[in-house]
């Protein structure tokens, strides 16, 4: 065998019990409890828990008995229970709730004050003259948190961002990317929302946008719950009040407040004159009814 060839050899033998050595010296031993949770995450590493990624929150449920199994938003309750069971520990309630993008304010109803022509992306917008829309505060429709959304629920139509509530899974990505701070995590059960962000007083806010929010009150001043309040020239609606009676809805002047469930109108109330002619018509229907039956009826 020639030299070369055994130089290499021992070359490799000696670097092979090197790293044997390492291994065994620089070995930081695991929790196989932290393994087990690590499988049973989903493996977005979406920083929705607001750790890093998915190892790092399964270090952290091991390292800390009193952190919730249930901030795993995309793995949901499941996950949770799953967790809470290796971990031998109670998996908590934690209410679903899902991202809500706080304007409406599309092409039909907002304005704009300059034809913006540069890279579409809403920070670089944002940075151009606060964006090219009349309102300050509503959405670039240009798409940056469509970018960073891994589960595909968001879409921009006709100028404004809209969450998919179905497929949202609350993990924050579109929050922290929106530059205009207007992506909110809300209750899924909750269904009305002041769907503006602007706190310009309602005069600046009517001229940028037909469904802006003036602050008008008269939100507040028809729930019966406490559950609405208009500070700084913008309603806001306590979901943890907020009963989805729809009574706020159905005053806004400007459509401000939108609504998941339809908004049908309240019965007209009836004045006495027509209380009783509605009470004089069944009567005669009645009547009628009576007349038609007994000239039917076989005669004896």
């Amino acid at each position: 065998m020639s030299t070369p060839i055994i130089l290499v050899v021992v070359i490799g033998f000696i670097c092979a019990v090197l790293l044997t050595i390492a291994s065994k010296v620089f070995f930081v031993p695991v929790d196989e409890r932290q393994t087990a949770v690590r499988e049973v995450l989903p493996g977005a590493n979406c920083g929705g828990c607001g750790f890093a990624g998915c190892d790092d929150y399964a270090g952290a449920l091991v390292a800390d008995s009193e952190l919730s199994c249930s901030k795993c938003n995309p793995g949901g309750p499941a996950v949770a229970e799953q967790i809470a069971e290796i971990l031998g520990r109670s998996a908590g309630s934690a209410e679903k709730e899902v991202a809500q993008v706080m304007c409406t304010g599309d092409h039909s109803v907002s304005r704009d004050f300059l034809e913006y022509q540069g890279m579409q992306s809403c920070k670089s917008a944002k940075g151009f003259f606060s964006g090219m829309n009349a309102c300050s505060h509503g959405c670039l429709g240009l798409g940056d948190c469509v970018n960073v959304c891994d589960f595909d629920s968001i879409k921009v139509f006709n100028g404004v961002a809209l969450v998919n509530r179905n497929t949202c899974v609350a993990c924050g990505k579109c929050i922290k990317e929106c530059p205009q701070k207007i992506i909110k995590m809300v209750p899924f059960k909750s269904k009305v929302h002041v769907m503006c962000s602007s706190t310009d007083k309602g005069a600046v806010t009517r001229k940028a946008c037909d469904n802006g929010c003036i602050g008008c009150k008269k939100c507040e001043k028809a729930c019966k719950f406490d559950a609405v309040h208009v500070e700084d020239n913008l309603a806001a609606i306590d979901p943890h009040k907020c009963k989805n009676c729809l009574a706020c809805a159905r005053v806004c002047p400007t459509g401000a407040i939108n609504s998941y469930i339809p908004i049908k109108p309240l019965p007209k109330k009836l004045t006495p004159e027509e209380i009783e002619a509605a009470k004089a018509n069944a009567a005669a229907a009645k009547a009628a009814k009576a007349a038609k039956e007994a000239a039917q009826a076989p005669q004896a």
